[in-house]
């Protein structure tokens, strides 16, 4: 079975889905504690929330799990956020600052994963960006992102509810950054921030180049938004989902629409 779930749309906008997948292989799974093998900081359901805004969008999913190795971090194991408690390429505890791991990998378990899991998921990425690139002369790439709302090891307060990531706004064109801040301000109910916690991830920060045409911007959603509870199970709430999707598909179908 493939660990990788693409859908080719004609549009300019990319989905990216890095922290979805709930797969494990075997012999990963012997060497996760009980707290590990709960799966905890999945960004649970965000494809199936994104899933039909809007018509001719690419998306590219991994089907692994975050705790194998998270494809949305350096490979180099360089820390996207230095000085602040944050999860590393394999990570070695969850969200909440507790091991997930009876035996830690090594090294070289670290540089087999990246081979294996993180490395053909953004050559799939970088595919898609650049073929919709070769049709429309630029690509924009919008990373779908979910967590928790209220994790204290990793910040203070809840979290709002959009959270949108442009690394400062160096990841994509101005107009683009104004259109989705403008979108969720307007969103009744609803909280939103721009490069607060969550300045966008390895992936936004290492597609986003928009001097040569690709744009890319993270959004990070509260889980409070469209679960039942921020707990296991961890069950999708049709009634809330579908009010936020009302707001994502706005987002969506303007960056389709985008043009520089």
């Amino acid at each position: 079975m493939s660990l990788l779930d693409i859908k080719q749309g004609s549009s300019p906008l990319v989905l990216g889905f890095p922290h979805t997948g709930t797969e494990v292989p075997a012999d990963i799974a012997l060497k996760l504690n009980d707290n590990g093998l709960k799966l905890s900081d999945t960004d649970w359901h965000i494809h199936t929330l994104y899933e039909d805004l809007a018509p001719d969008v690419t998306s590219v999913r991994t089907k692994i799990h975050r705790y194998v190795i998270d494809a949305n971090r350096d490979p180099s194991g360089e820390s996207l956020y230095p000085g602040q408690n944050t999860t590393t390429l394999v990570p070695t505890t969850d969200f909440d600052g507790v091991a997930i791991w009876n035996n830690e990998p090594t090294p070289e378990d670290i540089e087999a994963r990246r081979l294996a899991y993180h490395a053909p998921y953004h050559a799939a990425l970088q595919a898609e960006i650049y073929r919709v690139k070769a049709i429309h002369g630029f690509a924009i790439l919008y990373d779908c992102h979910s967590i928790r709302s209220d994790i204290p090891f990793l910040f203070e307060g809840i979290l709002p509810d959009f959270n949108i990531g442009t690394n400062l706004g160096t990841t994509c064109a101005p107009s683009i950054e104004k259109a989705v801040v403008d979108i969720c301000g307007a969103a009744e109910g609803y909280s939103s921030i721009l490069n607060g916690r969550f300045k966008g991830g390895w992936t936004t920060r290492y597609y986003g180049q928009p001097e040569d045409g690709v744009h890319a911007i993270q959004m990070e959603l509260a889980q409070s938004n469209y679960l039942a509870i921020e707990a296991a199970p961890w069950d999708y709430d049709p009634t809330k989902a579908e009010r936020l999707r009302n707001h994502l598909r706005t987002i969506v179908s303007t960056l389709i629409e985008w043009r520089p």
